[in-house]
């Protein structure tokens, strides 16, 4: 028994056109397969050779792989059908797309003249830098000209933005933002039987029914491609329809059959949506040929038997009956189409492997983070409200009035921050749970509703994968989402959102797709023993893990303002992603070093003041006699000015303290320039010991270049953080602070000997 089942389908295919009879009588061009139906027969066989032109596709990339000049052999094989999506949406439908969408995506390129999909294709299985989506940086289906914004994830991942695209069409038109997409334009996302599983595919299917529920328009095609498999999990029967097919505010339609059976079911599905404004669910059947991808030893999992009945459902086989038993072409027309679209695929293939790819590590990450400080800054500064703007805003008294010594604390700073932001610009709205009427757990967000309208402030449901869904596909069509996530420890139940999917985007699509975003993010410990350990969470390790993410961590409310401000400019001016963590336990603090000193209290700056990553903040000593530099960030600098103030008054030492207020990309040049000029350091980094936090990055820069005789940190124990005073057996405190600067202080002094 051969295993080489790309050659057995081939010739099944090969063998029918060679034995087929004559037809009876020739369909005329627009005339429909059957009586009553809706697909012609020029139509039918447009869409037969887009489905040729993506087996093709599968197998060249199989054969490039056998002399190592390809990297991708998941194929589209038996998914075919998905070609009938791709000819009945219009090509101003945003689509995202499952990983077997080959064909899906010729029959999309055929409705735009000179595009070159098969080379485009093949650019990508080869990871040519030509290839016009990513560069070679992956395979994806992608394309600015056919809007097609690159997928990576094979769990669905990719749903819960189109959810949040669907979801915002109409919102961006009532915000005045233009979308560059028509009135009744729909979503659509495609996925596999095995994904629709995922807690992932499951949260954006609730929430688009959930939308419906409370009277939204939700215009999203969701197309389940079921092939009853998952690698080598087998789908129960029935499953899919089971669980989606009877579900309230979500219409089911099955996609099965002969060509022009599911070619009338797609588009029933489609109108549907564009109609009603309301989702649906295709159930599109298909099978998988030749594995889950050119590595998958599908025998060892299935019998022969079993591979032999599901290689005898080839839509192409089966399509390709259809044309010849319906009088839509011949046998020896197929025959003629089959051998020249085997021989293009091949000679584009050739060429496509001769294509560059990526060299350097600068061509490799260019598009990832880009910054523009100038630019920013220029962002930051504009538009400028008015004076009267302002003032119909916030009334006769502006926040900026309130002025030392009372002074004002960083919650309501930030509060003004947002106002502020939401006037002058009117692409920002501002959502997330409890942030509405409300205003937020920590009264951060009060009033902005009522100022600004539900269609920029409003509620969301409880789930942090739709918020950050939500955030992604506003973001695609102009608009510019401040998601909030209630707790740092929550944002962990969403994050692949951010690391898979957001972060990503520029990086898989070349700079030519962006999903812009302000994450606001409540976190960090200290809150007197409230709450336990998912409201007190001290660890930014898996946010500092992500390539490209912007991480601003405000410790004054004039800084957050300020940052705020900076951080909204770094998205619009460079589509950049920034987690914007605000301190709980320092949204109300007043004092500094007792009880009634409003130490914590600071004037607001008014716009258009702002903070961009590098500039840090610098307290205390400033001259070269200084005698230690403390580095923190967060709750960590009032812990660091509150040490540096009895360092002086009990152990006569002189600290310069370091505010990092950017946590990703860290201040580096900053820190080494003042560590050079002090040698003695101390990185206070409240969160966890073990990779949590910055010190290890800190320490690590400053070792390998040399810079700093005397180096330590303090950290926090590496234990969620208890209930209650058991708090302060875990985080860090002044007088660990002071024992570590004293220490670090006195190994200088004992090389040096004493100062005069």
């Amino acid at each position: 028994m051969t295993w080489d089942r790309v050659a057995i389908v081939e010739r099944q295919l090969d063998s029918y056109l060679e034995t087929a009879g004559p037809i009876v009588g020739r369909l005329a061009a627009d005339a429909p397969l059957r009586a009553g139906g809706g697909l012609t027969a020029a139509r039918a066989l447009a869409i037969f050779e887009d489905q040729l032109a993506s087996r093709q596709l599968d197998v060249a990339a199989r054969e490039l792989k056998e002399t190592n000049r390809s990297f991708y052999t998941i194929s589209s094989a038996g998914h075919e059908n998905n070609a009938l999506i791709g000819a009945r949406l219009r090509v101003d439908d945003p689509a995202f797309l499952h990983y077997r969408s080959g064909a899906l995506m010729m029959a999309r390129a055929r409705q735009v003249a000179g595009s070159t999909p098969i080379l485009d294709t093949l650019l990508g299985v080869v990871a040519s830098s030509e290839d016009p989506i990513s560069q070679g940086r992956h395979k994806v289906w992608g394309s600015r000209q056919l809007w097609v914004p690159p997928q990576t994830s094979t769990i669905a991942s990719h749903l819960p933005k189109a959810m949040g695209l669907a979801f915002s069409l109409a919102r961006a038109k009532r915000l005045g933002v233009a979308s560059g997409l028509r009135a009744d334009a729909i979503v659509a996302c495609s996925f596999g039987d095995a994904s629709a599983n995922h807690a992932t595919a499951l949260s954006a299917v609730n929430t688009a029914r959930y939308a419906v529920r409370l009277g939204q328009p939700m215009p999203l095609l969701l197309i389940c491609e079921d092939n009853d498999t998952g690698i080598s999990v087998p789908t129960p029967d029935g499953w899919i329809a089971a669980t989606f097919g009877n579900q309230p505010h979500l219409a089911y339609f099955l996609a099965d059959g002969e060509l022009d059976d599911v070619w009338d079911a797609v588009g029933t599905a489609i109108d549907h949506v564009r109609e009603t404004r309301q989702p649906a669910f295709l159930h599109l059947r298909t099978v998988r040929l030749w594995g889950h991808a050119g590595s998958d030893a599908e025998q060892t999992y299935r019998a022969v038997a079993e591979i032999e009945a599901v290689e005898a459902r080839d839509p192409i086989l089966r399509n390709a009956q259809r044309l010849v038993e319906s009088g839509a072409a011949d046998a020896g027309m197929l025959k003629d189409l089959v051998r020249e679209t085997r021989e293009r695929v091949r000679a584009v293939a050739e060429e496509a492997a001769r294509r560059p790819r990526l060299q350097t590590t600068e061509e490799v990450v260019a598009p990832m983070a880009p910054h523009h400080p100038e630019l920013v800054s220029k962002r930051a500064a504009t538009p400028v409200a008015t004076p009267d703007e302002r003032a119909a805003l916030f009334g006769v008294t502006l926040p900026e009035s309130v002025t030392a010594p009372t002074g004002r604390t960083m919650a309501a700073l930030l509060n003004a921050a947002l106002a502020d932001e939401l006037l002058r610009r009117p692409e920002l709205f501002l959502f997330g749970e409890d942030v509405a009427r409300k205003g937020g757990v920590y009264n951060v967000t009060n009033g902005l509703q009522k100022r600004f309208g539900q269609g920029r402030v409003f509620d969301t449901l409880l789930d942090e994968t739709s918020i950050l869904g939500i955030a992604q596909g506003a973001a695609h069509i102009g608009l510019l989402p401040v998601p909030e996530i209630q707790y740092l420890a929550y944002i962990h139940n969403a994050l692949d959102q951010i690391r898979g999917e957001a972060a990503s985007l520029q990086f898989f699509s070349s700079g030519q797709f962006r999903n812009p975003m302000v994450v606001r993010v409540a976190g960090f410990a200290y809150q007197k023993g409230f709450g336990g350990h998912f409201h007190n969470d001290n660890s930014i390790g898996a946010l500092r893990d992500i390539p490209g993410l912007v991480i601003a961590t405000p410790a004054r409310g004039d800084d957050a303002a300020r940052m705020f401000r900076g951080a909204v400019a770094m998205a619009i001016e460079d589509g950049r992603v920034v987690i914007f963590l605000e301190p709980i336990a320092l949204y109300h603090e007043k004092d500094l070093h007792e009880d009634g000193d409003g130490g914590w209290l600071t004037d607001y700056p008014p716009p258009p003041e702002a903070l961009l990553p590098g500039e840090v903040g610098l307290y205390g000593a400033t001259d070269a006699d200084a005698d230690v530099l403390l580095v923190s960030y967060a709750n960590g600098l009032r812990l660091s000015l509150q040490a540096a103030k009895r360092l002086a008054d009990e152990h006569g030492l002189r600290a310069r303290v370091l505010d990092l207020r950017w946590l990703n990309p860290l201040p580096s040049a900053a820190i080494r320039s003042h560590a050079a000029e002090i040698g003695t350091v101390v990185v206070v980094d409240e969160c966890r010991s073990t990779g949590a936090g910055v010190a290890d990055a800190i320490l690590a820069d400053l070792a390998e270049q040399r810079i700093g005789r005397r180096l330590a940190s303090v950290r926090a124990v590496d234990s969620f953080v208890p209930l209650g005073p058991a708090t302060s057996a875990v985080l860090v405190g002044v007088d660990q602070v002071i024992a570590a600067s004293v220490a670090a202080v006195g190994r200088r002094r004992h090389a040096t000997g004493p100062r005069s």
